[in-house]
């Protein structure tokens, strides 16, 4: 698994934004994919993820209505439509993959990723 995020940058509160985390490696062991984010002087967090098997989505509460996770088959992406964007929402947003048999109540824990991107900066101005 090899994971490339792309899509951050700077846009104004109530604008949006498309993240795109690429499995390079094109792995089929992937049980789930997820984002989290770390804003500076806080602790990283979950914010949605998306599981393999059934396609169940989860989403913080913070993000929930506003964010969509969902994945491209064909090309192995997973993306994360960020709308509404708050002051808030700044921070850099990280992809996150699973191969173990990730279960419901693991799928907001870090400690259950054992891959992840190199991080992407959002930056939303008030």
């Amino acid at each position: 698994v090899q994971l490339q995020a792309s899509g951050g940058g700077l846009v104004q509160g109530g604008g949006s934004l498309r993240l795109s985390c690429a499995d390079s490696g094109r792995t089929s062991r992937t049980s789930a994919m997820s984002w989290f984010r770390h804003a500076p002087g806080k602790e990283r967090e979950f914010v949605a993820g998306l599981r393999w098997r059934d396609l169940s989505t989860y989403y913080a509460r913070s993000v929930k209505g506003r964010f969509t996770i969902s994945r491209d088959n064909d090309k192995n992406i997973v993306s994360l439509q960020m709308k509404s964007l708050k002051p808030e929402d700044t921070a850099v947003y990280y992809c996150a993959a699973s191969t173990s048999g990730i279960i419901t109540s693991s799928m907001t824990q870090s400690s259950a990723y054992e891959y992840w991107g190199q991080g992407t900066l959002v930056t939303v101005s008030s």
